[in-house]
């Protein structure tokens, strides 16, 4: 919601600075995303006077002026048919950015004839559409004053993010309201014309869908001219993001905009018998004002005539009935329409509007006629004709909520001591009718139903910073672990991931479909996404991480290490899980390191493993399955689990075809854990086992095995544990060779004594049993 400080105060009477009523509206509650003065784009410009006028040696159309803008004179080549001597106009010097056409001003040689900056058209500063000749000023103009300050351009423009429930402050006149109960100055009071009408309205008007438009309320006004609206009123729209049309769409908007109350005007020589608010056909279709055709269903509410639809209720006017430069009777449209119904028809055909953006809110349903008159006085005034007495189809739902209210509640409820005579009087400024404990909600405030809220408007305008700081009582006694069990393994690893060196990311949990078709699909598209780029719930978090890495390495990142904990959404549900990924260098070059290393499968699968551990997985009995899947380099990635139907994590470089459809560099590993796959303990003990490290020394011993080409180092280190799992405490592979002989892996074996040391027939006998389950994997003692 955007809207100027000038606008505001044709509602609120304050002086208070922008940076004041800024901070009050966030303080409140109505969010200010950004204060700016589009003044400061003009200030550059300056008013200056023609002194000369020549015409040019080179072209007909052109003149060679003589301008001073307070600093003596400059020669400047014109083309504006109006520009001549003695007059003043707005000049933008070099090196100055003009707003219109996006460029910025220097010296320039024209025909042969050098010019030194221009005398600017209300178009070029973005001030009207005019640009059939350069701006004129007064006479009394003072040349070399800056032009935005001359003409009073000086008007911060707010932008307000306005959350769904606050359907009131869709207009410029609830934020006022807002603003006043706040203290920042005192609502003026509404000024609702009296409309003198000539004639009986002559189209008539029903609604025959009262749960759709319980109200249509609308009448004629003959004999206007639709011409430009006024310059005050297309700068306003401007300023808020619309695009000025003409005087009866502006018109609308502006009232949309002034007072949350959206409205239409429908050319009456367009309409064919009695205008009727219904319920669409199924497989009936519009022309809708955006150019594109949109096909219906009998759950939508539309406005059609005796020739079928020509708009979708609520949501956006067709080109069938739009009215146009030639439009010389309008019948205007003030309804009601029921929210649900909007937000649904909205949803189905993918279709948004400002007008669609109010009325799913839910608007005030006692503001027809009032805003019925108020557009109608504006339509006479700027566009002349005659007005028609009032049509009005249908009742609105107008019955007030009334609530029982206890006064403590707000300490209770909002930790805040208020004054009940204070609490009353802030409920009165934001439109509540207050009688004793009875409370009756104004038909703007939809979304107020029962106590709770009532607290929340008195907390909101007192100030939440007056809300004391009070500590939460303490048990006596130790405190007991609340965290379940998922959140302790997720914070476990999340630390551990922070302490190995990568940085945590939070991605969109929504990818385009192309992403999700690289990942196999998704299975969970987004009815009403914010936009084609995040249309599918993500089966895999790789996509986001790729595009932070990507961002990252643009910026000249050498090295990424990312991770996040996020969900991936699948067919089965939701699956929490932890995804790493590196790209770019490991280790960069350098005289003593030489090359730069890139990081590979290795890498990814050591960060694996360090993460399960720190989640609580039996990375001992973890084993080594190849083929972690299509996304997965085939020779350079693999898989860990406690058995073939039970993997805990993937790891690897990611396929080459889909490193380059996700934009990171070949090369690039990453690894995927499971969350919900890593099993729980077997017991609910914390505490641990005593150290009780052996007072004997340790016996290693070396043995290298000619191993079958295909043998993983992991399958053959768990063989050898288990040859002796009693007194085998650490196998660990330290070397691989291939030679004529084939495939040689040499392998460190730890034999820890118990009670006694080892003989030497007691070394020998474990050495046996460690060769025969080596050969039971195919590997053969190396000779």
């Amino acid at each position: 919601m955007k809207f100027t400080l000038s606008w505001l105060k044709e509602h609120l009477d304050t002086d208070a600075s922008a940076e004041h009523i800024a901070e009050t509206l966030t303080a409140i509650g109505l969010e200010v995303e950004e204060v700016s003065n589009p003044a400061d784009a003009l200030r550059p410009f300056t008013v200056a006077k023609v002194l000369s006028a020549e015409k040019h040696p080179e072209a007909d159309k052109l003149q060679v002026l003589s301008v001073d803008a307070g600093e003596g004179p400059m020669q400047v080549v014109c083309g504006a048919p109006n520009a001549r001597a003695g007059m003043r106009g707005v000049f933008g010097g070099p090196g100055v950015h003009v707003p219109g056409p996006d460029f910025t001003l220097g010296k320039a040689v024209i025909r042969g004839v050098e010019s030194n900056g221009m005398l600017c058209s209300a178009r070029e500063l973005e001030l009207g559409e005019d640009h059939d000749g350069i701006i004129e000023l007064p006479e009394d103009a003072p040349v070399g004053t800056s032009y935005a300050d001359y003409a009073g351009l000086d008007d911060p423009l707010f932008d307000v993010a306005i959350t769904p429930n606050r359907q009131d402050c869709m207009g410029v006149r609830g934020i006022a309201r807002d603003l006043a109960a706040a203290g920042l100055g005192t609502l003026k009071p509404l000024d609702i014309p009296e409309i003198e009408t000539r004639f009986a309205n002559p189209v008539e008007i029903r609604t025959e869908d009262p749960e759709g438009c319980p109200a249509f309320y609308g009448r004629t006004i003959r004999g206007l001219t639709n011409g430009a609206s006024p310059d005050w009123m297309q700068r306003r729209l401007k300023a808020a993001g619309q695009r000025p049309i003409s005087a009866l769409v502006d018109i609308t908007n502006y009232v949309m905009l002034d007072h949350g109350r959206p409205s239409h005007a429908y050319d009456v020589a367009k309409l064919q018998g009695a205008v009727a608010a219904r319920r669409a056909a199924d497989g009936e279709k519009v022309l809708a004002l955006n150019e594109k055709e949109y096909v219906l269903d009998g759950t939508m509410t539309v406005i059609a005539d005796d020739n079928g639809v020509h708009d979708i209720g609520g949501i956006m006017g067709g080109e069938k009935t739009s009215v146009d430069e030639k439009t010389q009777d309008v019948l205007l449209e003030v309804a009601y329409f029921d929210p649900e119904r909007i937000a649904r028809t909205g949803q189905k055909l993918t279709l948004t509007s400002d007008a669609r953006s109010r009325f799913e809110r839910g608007v005030d349903p006692a503001f027809l006629d009032e805003g019925l008159a108020i557009l109608t006085r504006l339509i006479l005034d700027i566009c002349g004709g005659e007005a028609s007495e009032v049509t009005r189809a249908g009742d609105p739902p107008t019955e007030r909520r009334q609530i029982r209210f206890d006064w403590n509640r707000t300490e209770a409820l909002g930790g805040m001591q208020v004054a009940p005579e204070k609490q009353a009087e802030i409920l009165g400024s934001l439109g509540f009718e207050v009688d004793g404990d009875m409370v009756t909600v104004p038909t703007w405030r939809r979304d107020v139903y029962g106590p709770a809220d009532l607290v929340e408007e008195v907390t909101r305008i007192v100030g939440y910073d007056q809300v004391p700081s009070t500590a939460l009582p303490r048990q006596d006694g130790v405190a007991r672990p609340v965290a379940s069990r998922a959140q302790v393994a997720e914070r476990r690893l999340r630390r551990a991931a922070a302490a190995r060196g990568l940085n945590e990311t939070i991605t969109w949990s929504f990818i385009s479909e192309e992403q999700a078709e690289l990942l196999g699909g998704g299975e969970h598209m987004l009815a009403n996404p914010i936009s084609e780029e995040m249309k599918v719930m993500r089966p895999s978090l790789l996509p986001g991480l790729a595009g932070a890495a990507r961002r990252n390495l643009d910026r000249g990142a050498d090295s990424v290490r990312l991770f996040e904990i996020g969900r991936r959404y699948l067919a089965e549900g939701e699956k929490p899980t932890a995804t790493l990924l590196l790209a770019g260098q490991k280790r960069p070059r350098g005289w003593q390191q030489g090359k730069a290393v890139s990081f590979d499968a290795f890498d990814a699968k050591a960060e694996a493993l360090a993460l399960l551990e720190a989640a609580g997985a039996p990375v001992a009995n973890l084993q080594l399955f190849m083929d972690a899947g299509p996304h997965w380099h085939p020779g350079r990635s693999a898989k860990l689990g406690l058995g073939p139907k039970k993997i805990l994590a993937r790891f690897g470089e990611l396929h080459p075809a889909l490193a380059k459809q996700l934009d990171v560099p070949t090369g690039t590993v990453a690894a995927e854990i499971d969350m919900e796959a890593i099993p729980a303990p077997r017991n609910n003990d914390r505490a641990r086992a005593a150290y009780a490290p052996s007072a004997l020394q340790p016996v290693i011993r070396d043995f290298a095995f000619i191993v079958p080409a295909d043998l993983a180092a992991a399958d053959l280190e768990r063989a050898i544990a288990g040859a002796d799992k009693k007194r085998i405490t650490e196998v660990r592979t330290f070397d691989r060779f291939e030679g004529k002989d084939g495939l040689s892996l040499a392998v460190e074996v730890t034999l820890q004594p118990e009670d006694k040391s080892f003989t030497d027939e007691e070394i020998g006998a474990i050495s046996q049993a460690i060769i025969a389950a080596a050969e039971k994997k195919g590997a053969k003692l190396r000779g």
